[in-house]
């Protein structure tokens, strides 16, 4: 299986992105391979705490030792509402942690998840 990475990160600033995605059109232009980079970013920790919950980094975990599996199994294994299970599917879909596969079926897509969290300026005393 393809090792992808899914990097959160959180205060990252816009700037830090333009760079790193202008720098990946220069490198394409000279015809050079890049290897592909996920990531999702959040402004504070906080909103990142309310995506990346303990029962989500659960569900994923479970998605990874399982392979992929319907919600209903999923929920099953978890001892979880369906309901909420997938509740938490599709939050997590959104933000790139999960996906469907051809057959309507949940995984979890990546090898590693890293987060990244910038903390905010020093006030000099």
């Amino acid at each position: 299986m393809n090792e992808r990475i899914l990097n959160v990160r959180v205060g990252q600033p816009v700037e830090d992105n333009l760079e790193r995605a202008a720098a990946v059109m220069g490198a394409l232009d000279h015809g050079e391979d890049t290897p592909p980079y996920f990531a999702v970013g959040f402004e504070s920790t906080g909103q990142m705490l309310a995506v990346f919950t303990p029962k989500r980094w659960e569900l994923l975990a479970s998605l990874r030792q399982g392979g992929s599996m319907t919600i209903a199994e999923l929920a099953r294994r978890l001892g979880r509402n369906y309901k909420n299970v997938h509740s938490d599917v599709v939050k997590l879909t959104k933000w790139l942690a999960v996906e469907k596969d051809v057959q309507g079926r949940i995984f979890a897509p990546y090898s590693e998840i890293i987060v990244d969290v910038r903390l905010p300026e020093a006030v000099a005393a």
